[in-house]
């Protein structure tokens, strides 16, 4: 039985991240950018200073709603999580440094789709029985499109309510641990025969944090996220770049294999990799998976957000992507192909290849601020996603199943912390690609609404006016 599922999931998985899914995602992506004229280019300054600048603004959000920040710092945890750390690696391993290139490119498209989904979130949102702003795809589909249409925002919460489960929280969970294992059995403090006793431990202390967190509102998820993913990002930039530093020679090296890589990888795997395919699909679908431009669940955090225009926090979705992956994403990459760790291309590579990185520049000690990072990571993401799979929840079932969804969401971290995840894993991960079909069908019927929305807002922005809210 469990082969059939393997095999059926492994079919529907190829699909769903393989090539003819990419074109999709990348060509409303390239339509999007084309039609409101590169907006995540021509008014990046502008989007990153309306961004940046809401870190040190001190206000208060409306009942059942967070500030404009928290909802991108809650959107950037569902976002800034393994993927950053373990998918780089695997998709370099797999697609060699030219993935890295077209990881890049995705990103450009992918700042604009981010951009739509959370345009339509913001400005098809409504309130539900508790007075909370909810949005994302399940509603702008709902309130945008003829009733004929209105399947779609069902498969989307249904897709999100299984993916929820293990992409935000068992493989999340996992991680956190294995991070803490690795440290306990570096330093001594443990033998690996007693890691099923700790682990167990950990995981109810994992989920009590959920649980906390979560039951306690928008507004409690907003302020946790809101100081967590500042501190774990910049952390991590900060150790990323003392490696880039330390081994400045190298970055010249390293940027001539990713731009000619794209192009010509078996130049620089041995001939292991030879198509430019394999190098494009790797780059694009890690690119994909990690920032979720196109997934559209980003924008379920952005729906809650205390804004006066829905373009106004669009732009934050520009920032989101940017920072998750052109940032984040792009000094992971430096930090493995910079140090010069052993690549084994076309094997598979997870986190150890980039703790790997770390470790050769600034020795062992560094694995326990590695794991600080991994665990920031990891818990950001499963706080993220359990406000997603609440929405998802919400909408098919009503707001009183809320509570008891996120108690069993809770509970799950204590799986997720004690038992082998594999195939919940590909399943989570089929599912989340299932989750692409629906919203983008709908940002591209929906797309006429942020041309006429973004074209209204920067009208009014030119003539020196605040835009108001449509």
């Amino acid at each position: 039985m469990f082969e059939l599922i393997t095999k059926v999931n492994g079919a529907v998985n190829s699909f769903i991240w393989g090539i003819p899914a990419m074109i999709c995602i990348i060509g409303v992506g390239l339509y999007l950018s084309i039609m409101t004229g590169f907006i995540q280019i021509r008014r990046f300054v502008y989007a990153i200073k309306q961004t940046l600048g809401k870190i040190f603004e001190k206000k208060e959000a409306e009942k059942g709603a967070m500030t404009p920040f928290q909802a991108v710092c809650t959107a950037l945890a569902g976002t800034v999580g393994t993927g950053n750390i373990a998918g780089v690696a695997g998709a370099i391993a797999i697609g060699g440094p030219g993935a890295v290139f077209w990881m890049w490119i995705s990103a450009l498209l992918g700042m604009c789709t981010k951009f739509s989904e959370v345009v339509l979130a913001v400005h098809f949102r409504e309130r539900n029985e508790e007075g909370d702003w909810v949005g994302g795809p399940m509603y702008f589909i709902k309130n945008g499109l003829p009733k004929k249409w209105h399947f779609l925002a069902v498969l989307f919460s249904a897709f999100g309510m299984v993916a929820v489960f293990g992409t935000g929280n068992a493989t999340q969970v996992n991680t956190i641990v294995t991070a803490i294992d690795a440290v306990l059995i570096n330093y001594n403090i443990t033998q690996e025969g007693s890691l099923g006793t700790v682990n167990l431990v950990l995981g109810i202390v994992i989920a009590a944090c959920v649980a906390m967190v979560l039951l306690g509102g928008v507004k409690r998820i907003g302020s946790v996220t809101e100081k967590l993913v500042p501190f774990m990002a910049a952390f991590y930039i900060v150790l990323a770049l003392g490696v880039v530093i330390i081994h400045i020679g190298a970055v010249p090296r390293v940027f001539a294999s990713i731009f000619a890589g794209a192009f010509n990888p078996g130049a620089f795997t041995g001939g292991v990799i030879g198509s430019m395919f394999v190098s494009m699909r790797r780059g694009v679908s890690r690119g994909i998976f990690s920032n979720e431009a196109g997934l559209g669940t980003g924008s379920i955090a952005h729906a809650t957000a205390d804004t006066g225009h829905p373009v106004h926090q669009g732009l934050f979705g520009i920032f989101e992507v940017f920072t998750d992956t052109i940032v984040i994403c792009t000094l992971t990459a430096m930090v493995i192909l910079c140090s010069g760790v052993e690549l084994v291309y076309g094997e598979a590579a997870g986190a150890d290849l980039t703790i790997a990185g770390f470790t050769s520049t600034y020795g062992i000690w560094v694995s326990l601020f590695t794991a600080v990072a991994l665990i920031c990571f990891a818990f950001s993401t499963t706080i993220g996603w359990g406000l997603y799979g609440s929405r998802c929840v919400e909408f098919i079932f009503g707001t009183g199943t809320i509570r008891p969804f996120l108690v069993i969401y809770a509970f799950i971290s204590i799986v997720g912390a004690t038992l082998n995840l594999g195939l919940l894993w590909d399943i989570s991960d089929t599912f989340n690609g299932l989750m692409v079909i629906p919203n983008l069908i709908a940002v591209f019927l929906l797309s006429g609404t942020v041309f006429r929305l973004t074209k209204e807002y920067f009208l009014e922005l030119d003539a020196g006016k605040e835009p108001e809210d449509p």
